[in-house]
Formats: structure tokens, sequence, C-alpha cells
């Protein structure tokens, strides 16, 4: 305890002198120091003046838009502090403490008093690559003040200052033109004593969480664009991580997409905007934020030096992601659930509207891309036509409506197991394709009038009413604005089947209306990718089953996930075998270990299990039957229905073309 408080004494020293430089006004002052990169440690210093006696400190337990208790607080290892008689930070005289742990993310700092100065000083352990958390070592410093800042209860609404401190270490063997800081905050830099300062500063603690920051060797490029009164926004774009990306592709890509955003909506929740990526080998994820977004993708991801004009199937992914979460600035930052206009970081938010704000987001994205004209129609149908496989491929839509998927996004949608795909549905896959049919029904119930696209705009004007420029909605609101562009009748009969119900989706019947048919590809069965219904890794010590799905061949045999299948009629597992056996009209014996017990089962035919569900007189379990097992095909695509063609999609529209022209370009009329 002695050695901490010498290091923190000198750690009070030099962050007095960077607050000097910076000039901070601010009434709490974080220090963030890097010198322990090479550990994934950073040391904090927080300092500020109590407003009552023994103050508690917190730390969230989640981050905003990524919906699951992550318990920050895990990566902190112990908070001590000290109780300054006077201003002067470098006092030698500071008894230092340590905080009590009241809670899983409280502590408390019985020792000072009201109106006393305190210095809490602690580290975090940061090794996390995900966009969520904090990341350090010696090729970048990356972090959420989630993760990093402990907040004062009480205190949260004050004014703060951080103050990022680069060893010169960090710097050793790089470009240090390409050493930048990548935050939507406005900072200062300065260079003190060989080593980095970067000065942030926030309203308050609410807002200081909502930007993350990257230190590292970055590529750069700036853009602007243009809001409907001719007002330029500036926006940034930060590529980290090793790559060979087309820098210039990029710029013009992501360029468009954000001017056909600002085209429809008209103006901007920001100033200004910045693009934090960094690319890696297979990671991939985004995390929106007030003015800014950070993102991690697959450097393949990328576009390539001699990326074609239709950019490549990886390559549109990364631009639905950079749509995805550019569009929650409007929709989700500004527009957002009631619950989370003012959250509580500590405790879950249930709402059962993230099929909203996610769905409607993972709907437009890829309808923007279209849209700007990045790209084209037929790949615009192939993205769509992959969110609807995604749909039909997962039985759990039987038994969970997209309302309960958003509820329980809490408990069930990061914590994926062997039955996920049995029990439940994404609100994101699902989302998106409920906003597909009300856009649909939108545009039919209004004679071609009005869309989603109206229903957004609308809450994002009474948005810009408010005197905080933000909106929380609840399931009422729903009605009552969607009401105002279709009857209300016919909003509760969808919300009733589609978002509270498990009812079939209607995408086939709504596409058809709009000139697109829905065609099966009778190759891509699910006995080809999934044999028996299950699907299976081949492994030296046989076939390693991932997911059996219900009611399949495979678990009325009592197969289960993590068995491995070591032989079938006799002879050693392999997806050979497996394939050959599929579908013959015999049972089929099987050997398998589950755990370290050798057991024996009979595999019925697919023709018997069938005829079963035939004789079954659970109307519930034949309902179920129904919806995930020969009702609905396996793989789709879609395809205009021009001249019984099937070929894919013409730009050269001809009046059988009317109707979906109507739907992928009726965003036309918002930019006019």
């Amino acid at each position: 305890m002695t050695s901490f408080a010498n290091n923190s004494r000198n750690q009070l020293s030099d962050s007095n002198k960077i607050n000097d430089h910076h000039k901070s006004k601010a009434d709490i002052s974080y220090r963030l120091s890097f010198e322990r990169f090479f550990e994934h440690l950073v040391d904090v210093s927080l300092n500020f003046t109590a407003e009552n006696d023994a103050p508690q400190l917190w730390l969230p337990a989640w981050i905003p838009g990524s919906y699951l208790m992550r318990e920050f607080a895990r990566n902190i290892t112990a908070v001590h502090y000290q109780v300054l008689n006077s201003q002067i930070m470098d006092d030698n005289t500071h008894e230092t403490y340590r905080a009590h742990k009241i809670d899983k993310n409280t502590w408390q700092l019985p020792k000072a008093k009201a109106g006393q100065a305190v210095s809490v000083h602690y580290e975090v352990y940061c090794y996390d690559l995900s966009v969520r958390t904090a990341y350090v070592d010696q090729q970048r410093l990356y972090g959420n003040f989630t993760s990093l800042a402990l907040a004062i209860e009480g205190q949260e609404h004050r004014a703060v200052q951080a103050s990022l401190v680069v060893p010169a270490a960090f710097l050793a063997g790089k470009n240090e033109s390409r050493l930048l800081l990548a935050c939507g905050l406005e900072s200062t830099h300065l260079r003190l004593d060989g080593q980095h300062s970067y000065g942030l500063q926030a309203g308050s603690y609410h807002e200081l969480i909502d930007y993350p920051f990257e230190i590292a060797e970055q590529d750069k490029f700036d853009f602007i664009i243009q809001d409907k009164t001719h007002q330029t926004l500036h926006h940034r774009f930060y590529l980290s991580g090793k790559h060979s990306a087309n820098m210039g592709r990029l710029q013009q890509d992501v360029t468009q997409i954000c001017q056909c955003y600002l085209d429809w909506l008209g103006d901007a929740p920001f100033n200004d905007y910045t693009f934090m990526t960094f690319a890696s080998g297979q990671d991939y994820g985004g995390l929106e934020h007030i003015n800014s977004t950070s993102l991690i993708t697959p450097r393949r991801d990328l576009p390539s030096l001699d990326e074609p004009k239709i950019p490549s199937t990886d390559y549109q992914r990364f631009l639905g992601l950079c749509s995805h979460e550019y569009f929650h600035s409007w929709w989700v930052k500004t527009v957002r659930p009631d619950v989370m206009l003012d959250v509580d970081l500590r405790r879950e938010a249930f709402t059962p509207l993230l099929w909203v704000f996610e769905g409607f987001t993972s709907y437009i994205d890829d309808f923007m891309l279209q849209a700007s004209g990045v790209i084209d129609k037929p790949s615009y149908l192939k993205l769509l036509a992959e969110q609807i496989n995604r749909y039909y491929q997962t039985a759990g839509r039987a038994y969970q409506s997209v309302a309960e998927s958003s509820f329980d996004a809490w408990i069930k949608l990061y914590r994926n197991d062997e039955n996920t795909g049995n029990a439940g549905i994404s609100y994101y896959n699902k989302g998106a394709l409920v906003a597909l049919c009300l856009d649909l029904t939108l545009l039919q119930k209004s004679n071609g009038r009005y869309r989603l696209f109206d229903v957004v705009k609308a809450f994002y004007t009474q948005a810009k009413q408010n005197d905080n420029k933000r909106i929380g909605i609840n399931s009422a609101d729903m009605g009552t604005v969607i009401g105002q562009f279709m009857p209300i009748e016919d909003w509760e009969d969808f919300e009733y089947r589609y978002v509270n119900g498990v009812e079939e989706l209607p995408i086939e019947a709504l596409l058809a209306a709009n000139g697109i048919n829905m065609h099966s590809n009778s190759k891509e069965t699910a006995d080809k990718h999934m044999p028996w219904g299950m699907r299976c890794t081949e492994t030296p010590a046989g076939l390693k089953v991932n997911r059996v799905t219900r009611a399949s061949v495979a678990a009325r045999a009592g197969i289960s996930a993590n068995d491995v299948i070591v032989a079938l009629d006799g002879i050693k597992a392999d997806t050979k075998q497996l394939a050959l056996l599929s579908n013959v009209e015999r049972d089929i014996e099987c050997h398998l270990f589950r755990r370290d017990e050798l057991m024996r089962v009979n595999v019925l035919p697919k023709a018997a299990i069938e005829g079963q569900q035939q004789d079954s007189t659970d109307s519930n379990v034949n309902e179920v039957n129904r919806a995930t097992n020969k009702a609905y095909p396996y793989k789709v695509s879609l395809h205009v229905a021009k001249d019984n063609q099937s070929s894919g999609v013409s730009d050269n529209a001809s009046p059988a073309d009317a109707g979906w022209q109507a739907w992928l370009n009726a965003i036309e009329r918002y930019q006019s």
C-alpha cells in the first residue's frame, strides 16, 4: 500500500501539469495514463470536490446500444483515494485509503467529507477487442468511458474533463504523422516531456460516455455533405489496423450513403460525424454514439484496389454496417424507446420496441445502399433474400414474437446456445422483415402515398420540437403516428398478428403485389444443409453435433447437441456417410458418445416421422410442424415478375416493373 501511495503522488503531480496545460474549467477531471499498455492496463485518476459525506462512485454495467449486463466493474482491481487538505495536488502528506465496495459496481469513500477535494486512483484491465469496452496494447489505445470512468453519485450532470496521456514508449517505431486521436469530441493536443496528451471536455458524465476514442496509427479522410438548407456537415473517417483498403473508393461510397440519409431526413441531429473503424481478421460489429460510430470489420470486407463498380458481397456487408450505425444517430440516439431516455446504466431497461429500432434500421440500412446508388437493385434483392432465408431457417419464429424477442434481449440475444434457433427469433432479423411488411402495407393501404420512411420522419420531426431535441416513444406512440398514414384498425391487426403474435409474415404475398416473385431453390434444401435436422462439424473423433432442430429426425431419435456420432450403420461417421444415409427409407443404427458414455440410437426415416406428425392430435405440434418443416423453402431468391422471367432485375423500367420500381425508388420523392 505504501508503494501504491508513492506512485499515486507522482501521478497527481503529472496530472496537475497536464490539466494546467489543457486549462480545464471542469468540475470533475479524469486522467487516463497508458504507461502500462504492454500489460493492457490503464491507470485512472479522478479528481473532484465531494458534495456530501462518504461520496459514492459507480460504473455502468452496460453500454447503450448493446443490451446485456456486461459488468464492466469486473475489470477494476481496486479503488484507492486521498482526501486533500488543499488544491495542491502533489502534497506528500495525504494518506491513501482503500475504497469500500458496497455492491457489484459501487464504491464508497467513507473518509471524505462534503466540501473536501478528493483524488481517486484505480487501474482498469483493457483487453476486449469489441466495440463495447476498452482495448490497450502496443498498437492501439481504444476505450469507451463506460468501462473506464467512474461516475460520482449525484454529480453526473456536472462538466467533466478527461486527459489521455500517451507515453513515449508507445510512440516507438510508429509514424507519428499517422498517429491520430479519433473521437467525436473536439480535443486539445499537447506534447509534454516526450509524451502526448489529449484533452477532452464534456458537459456531463452522460455526455462523456457517449464518445469512444482511439489512439493509433490510422488512415483518415474527410468529406462534407449538405442538408436541405445547404448547411455543410463535416465528416471524418478513421481506419486503423492492417489493411490495404481503397480509401478513395471508400470515401466515395460512404459519402453517397450519408448524403442519401440527409436528403431523406432533411437535416441531422449533429454538426459533425466521426466513423472509427478497426480492421481485424474476422471480428465484426458496430456501436452507435451521439455523433460517431465505432466499427470493427474483417479487413476482407474493405474495398480492394480493383473493387468492381458493383461492390463485392464482402464490401457490401461493410457498407451496410456503416449505413446501419449512421442511421442510428436519428433512430436510437434521437428517437429512442421511452425507457432509454433517462436510463440508469446500472439496471436493465426492458422494452418491447427493440424490433422497431434495430429492425427498422436493419431494413433501411441495406435499402439505403441501393437508394444512394452504391449498389444496384439486383444486389439489394439478394441482400433482402438473405434476410428472408435467415428467417425461414429459424424454427423459433413459431414460438417467440418479435416484441418478446425485444423484451428478452437482456437474457437471450447475446447468450446464444444450441437451443437458440429452436426457441426464439432475432429482433434484428425478424424486425427487418416486419419493417419490410409494414413498409409495403403502408404503400398498399395509402394507395402509394405513404410508407415506413414517413413514419420515421414524423417521429424525428417530433423530436426536433423538444428542447433537448430527443424523444422517447412507446407502443402506443407507434399506433398514434402510424395511424396518421394508414387506418388505425389495419395497424392494430398488423401489430396483433406479426408484432405481438407469431403468425407467419406475409412476405411472399406483399412482395408479389409489388412485382417481386419469391423462388425456392430446389437444390438448396434443408436436408442438404442440415441432414436429419442437425448441424455437425467433422472432427477426428467423429461428427460433433452443434445444433438439433426441434421435431426433426435427429431430435426424434434422441440425438442431442454436443453428442459425437462415431458410427452410422456400422461405418465410421463423417459428413459423406451422413449425406449418403440422410434420405434413406429405412432405420439407421447410430452409435454416439454423450460425454464419455457410448450410446446407440435408432434413427427413423423421414417419411415415418412425417407420418407420425400427420397422426398427431396436438394442434400446437401440428402448427409448429407446418411453420418449421415443409411449408416454407430452405433457401429463396427474389426476382422481378416480368414476362415469367426470373433472371434478375433490370434497371430499364417497363410497365410490368411499376410495382417494384415504386417500392425501391419511392425514396426519391423525399429528395426532390
